[in-house]
């Protein structure tokens, strides 16, 4: 099998190590990198089609894009002419909950890929403010998720997009998996004005509505979110 890996906080992200470190489990698995040379959070499925790309070998099978995410699928299957037979994503230092699917750069990159009809999956990691992140053990989530999302076929334009729970280190073993649909109430945000014609951007992740059934209530319940996604 071989993975090609991207994301979008950057070829030297943590959750993009974890990644790797899970697919180099799977016995005789070839893993490629193409990521982007810095983070690109939050920016969609934008697209550098106006300006070259530079692209900057990082060592055997890597790659650093100054570009985005999708830039990074695109870059891997149309200029370095890897064919991988599925794309990862992540894993993203944060969640990728409902409203957050049409904004993030991981989620992006997965999408890219099923528009050119490879398997994908975007893995993104929500995060507890004071809570420390176990990368080691999303590496083992990872990789148990990941062995279960290739037992299951995705039709032609879908992509998975899984989001972990952040629960206290004492818990080592996977959070039961909850296929759900993407939250439908948004984040609820506020601007506040400092200064006149200056208006800051205020939002408390965790104060997103909980839909039943949706992705962010199975994860902010401790479980693994898992959506099948369709372009």
């Amino acid at each position: 099998m071989h993975v090609l890996l991207t994301n979008d906080d950057g070829i030297e992200a943590p959750g993009l190590a974890a990644l790797e470190t899970a697919v180099r489990m799977i016995p005789g698995a070839r893993v490629s990198v193409v990521a982007p040379a810095k983070e690109h959070s939050m920016c969609g499925h934008r697209l550098t089609t106006q300006t070259p790309l530079q692209v900057q070998e990082r060592g055997q099978g890597r790659w650093a894009v100054e570009g985005t995410p999708a830039d990074c699928v695109r870059i891997a299957l149309f200029g370095l002419q890897l064919q991988p037979d599925w794309v990862l994503s992540g894993v993203n230092a944060g969640g990728n909950l409902g409203q957050d699917i049409h904004v993030s750069g991981t989620c992006a990159a997965a999408r890219e890929a099923a528009y050119h009809q490879l398997p994908a999956a975007a893995f993104s990691h929500y995060l507890i403010r004071g809570l420390e992140v176990d990368w080691q053990r999303t590496a083992r989530w990872t990789r148990a998720v990941f062995d279960q999302l290739t037992t299951r076929t995705l039709a032609d334009g879908e992509f998975w997009c899984v989001n972990f729970p952040h629960l206290p280190p004492s818990v080592s073993e996977l959070p039961m998996l909850r296929d759900c649909f993407p939250a439908r109430s948004p984040l609820p945000v506020s601007f506040h004005a400092p200064e006149k014609g200056i208006y800051r951007y205020d939002a408390r992740y965790a104060d997103r509505g909980q839909d039943p059934g949706s992705d962010v209530a199975a994860c902010f319940g401790g479980e693994v979110a898992v959506l099948r996604l369709n372009l």
